[in-house]
Formats: structure tokens, sequence, C-alpha cells
């Protein structure tokens, strides 16, 4: 039987009278009637029998009576969530992130996403940026965040947060006197660099910004996450280039003095998606990400002054 006939049958069953029903459905009584006659025969069974006030229903239509309101719910319900999952206001999106994101603009895009979309469930996984690259390929995520990122032609970047690099020291350095620190005072000094990865990011930035300014770089620690290198300063280990957003880990020890510096001057964090990837969920939150994008940019330190003869 399909959907009409139910909702035909639904009719004359509480109504219990051809021409009321007929009525209720906007319809002629003779296609009400052909379309009830075609569902005994479907069945094979008689549902009703005529009355002197009516119609009543047999005992297979009064089964057929309690069943068909549940039915018809069931497919209002799928119809409903159908046209949700189609708008992105229900589903799953898959977030990969590192650790220095989760410090700042992440939690702001999850919580807007969230906001508006709160049927959605959020999945957050801790990846490196080639893991990101991976598991984008795998669809094991939907989106990611990360830096530095490679020019792939199944891979969308877009831009999402430009910010302006710090210097993260302890407090009895002496650098700290200094209202902007370049990279000539951070010659042969301990540096604490992230990540320690073998793709291209920040320790690699920064080892080219010192060969550019003719400076020592002396590793003291190689770490994989900001975490980890702002908890080293704090324990005096060394210094560390980093970006605004690491000022928000609030060490007892540490401070953060703005970086002057011709190559360093700003970093950007990009998101990544499959291009092929149609999900409305995801389309959904791109919709926030590049809302949030434009409000955002870098603010730009005083630039090293030229020295004589440049």
């Amino acid at each position: 039987m399909d959907l009409k006939q139910m909702r035909y049958f639904l009719a004359l069953a509480q109504e219990r009278n051809f021409g009321r029903a007929a009525q209720r459905l906007h319809m002629a009584q003779p296609p009400l009637t052909r379309s009830i006659q075609a569902l005994e025969d479907r069945l094979g069974v008689s549902l009703l029998t005529r009355t002197k006030q009516g119609t009543e229903l047999t005992p297979a239509g009064n089964v057929l009576m309690e069943g068909i309101p549940k039915i018809l719910q069931l497919v209002r319900q799928l119809e409903e969530q159908t046209k949700l999952a189609g708008e992105g206001r229900i589903g799953r999106i898959d977030v990969g992130m590192f650790s220095s994101g989760i410090l700042n603009v992440i939690p702001q895009l999850l919580a807007d996403f969230h906001a508006q979309r709160p049927a959605v469930q959020i999945g957050l996984h801790n990846m490196s940026k080639s893991e990101q690259l991976a598991a984008l390929r795998e669809k094991r995520i939907d989106i990611g965040f990360n830096r530095f990122l490679p020019q792939d032609e199944d891979i969308a970047v877009e831009p999402v947060l430009r910010e302006s690099f710090l210097v993260a020291l302890h407090e009895s350095h002496p650098l700290c006197e200094q209202d902007t620190i370049c990279i000539r005072d951070l010659d042969d000094q301990p540096m604490i660099v992230y990540p320690n990865l073998s793709m291209h990011g920040l320790a690699q930035e920064v080892a080219q910004a010192f060969r550019e300014e003719d400076s020592k770089l002396r590793i003291e620690q190689g770490v994989e996450d900001v975490v980890t290198s702002i908890a080293l300063v704090a324990s005096g280990f060394g210094l560390c280039i980093t970006t605004e957003s690491a000022a928000n880990l609030h060490l007892p020890g540490v401070v953060y003095r703005p970086l002057n510096s011709a190559r360093l001057r700003d970093i950007e964090l990009s998101c990544l998606y499959r291009r092929d990837n149609a999900s409305p969920v995801l389309q959904a939150f791109l919709e926030v990400v590049r809302r949030f994008a434009p409000k955002y940019q870098p603010t730009q330190p005083p630039q090293p002054a030229a020295a004589p003869g440049d």
C-alpha cells in the first residue's frame, strides 16, 4: 500500500462515511471508493462493511486503523529529519585541530557554529598537519585548521586569522626590559622551537629568519606543541618565538614581548577541507568561518630600522 491509500483509509476510518471522508480529503467520492477497493484487493481482506449509518471497520480494518497513524508519524519525522539534514541543521562535523589553534580562534568558531546549529554533533581531533591531510583524504575529518599549508589540488585552503609574532621569555631574562625584541637580540640565546615535525612549519620559518638576519639559532629544545614550549619557558629553559594566541597561556613567570622581524611579521591560520565535500554541515561551518575571518586583521609591530648603508 502507498501513503495516499493510507491517508484515504485513515480519513474514512475516522469519518465512518464515504461522503464526509471525500469532503475532508477535497476529492470526489468515486475515486475514494475505488482507492479503498484497490487497497482491499491488494491486502486480500475486507476492511469495512456498509451500514445504514455509514461504514463500520472489520477486525482487519481496526488493525490497519491502529497502525497507520504510527506509520504516518514516522513518515513525517523522516521528512523533517531529511529536510534538516539537507539544510545542515543535523548531522556531525569532525574537526582537526592543533594545540595553539585551540587557544584562541577555534573555540570561538565552534561556539558560534554550535549556537546556530545546536543539533549538529562536533567531533574534535588533535592532529598534526600531516595527520590532518591524511584524515581529510580518508574522510575521517571534514575540516582542519593549521598553518603553512601545502598547495594540493584536492584540498581547499581558506584564511581564517592572521596573528603577529611574540617572544615568550622568563620574567628574569634581561630582554624583558625591552618593549620589542628583534632577531639579533636572540643571537645565540637558548631557543625552544616548535613544532618539531618534518613538514614545513613555524620551526623552519624561525630558522630561516635567523639565517636572513645573520644570527645564530641555538636550539635548546625542539618540541611538538606550543603548550610544552611555553611550559619550558616558564621553567627557565630558554626563549620561544610564538604567536599572539599563545599569550592566552598565562603561566607563572612567562612574559611576552612583540617580535620585530622583517620575515616574521605575521602568521596565517587557515582552514582546509576536501574540495569535493558537498556536506551541508561543512558548508554551514564554512559560512561561520568566512564571517569570522574579515573581523581579524594582523597588528603589525614596528619593523626593523635599516642598518647604515642598506
